[in-house]
């Protein structure tokens, strides 16, 4: 049975403990020796699930972000061709409409984007004050009132009402 010291010289010489000479318990250092590499692949586990989870977020926003691109080019089928649109509707009426919602689903990018870290706070905040300014405008409060297909996420519907009750 090993006792922790080197060739058990140390313990079995009372006169080298004397002139210095120290026992080392080895089971401890064997221990700490074998912790270290769990502990590396227990970090890296962890960093690789972090990685993983930043990775799904962004595939989150990507994914959002073509649905809201394809739905732009739609929009702009109707504003270079107001005949795709609903009938009966001025041309002018028409443009305003999908120039406001246009404007409305590009902030809806920014918002989602923001939501899932993506944007910073700062630069969210400045598209949040310019989206405030647009909110405003009689066009915009036209479209957002209308009862015309406006495909919004849940959460982006609920923000734009709590901002715009901010700043009617």
């Amino acid at each position: 049975m090993h006792d922790g010291c080197f060739d058990g010289s140390l313990c079995r010489n009372p006169q080298r403990l004397a002139w210095g000479h120290k026992a080392v318990n080895t089971s401890i250092l064997h221990e700490i020796v074998q912790a270290i590499p769990v502990l590396a692949a227990a970090g890296g586990v962890v960093y690789a699930a972090l990685q993983f989870r930043g990775w799904r977020f962004s595939q989150y926003v990507a994914n959002f972000t073509k649905l809201i691109e394809l739905q732009l080019q739609i929009r702009k089928m109707v504003m270079d061709d107001p005949t795709l649109g609903p009938e009966g509707v001025p041309k002018e009426e028409m443009r305003d409409y999908y120039y406001n919602l246009i404007q409305l689903s590009l902030f809806e990018i920014a918002w989602y984007s923001h939501k899932y870290g993506q944007l910073t706070d700062d630069y969210f905040a400045s598209w949040e004050v310019n989206m405030l300014s647009i909110a405003t405008r009689p066009a915009f409060r036209a479209m957002w009132q209308s009862d015309r297909t406006k495909i919004l996420h849940d959460g982006f519907r609920k923000y734009m009402e709590t901002l715009m009750q901010e700043k009617p």
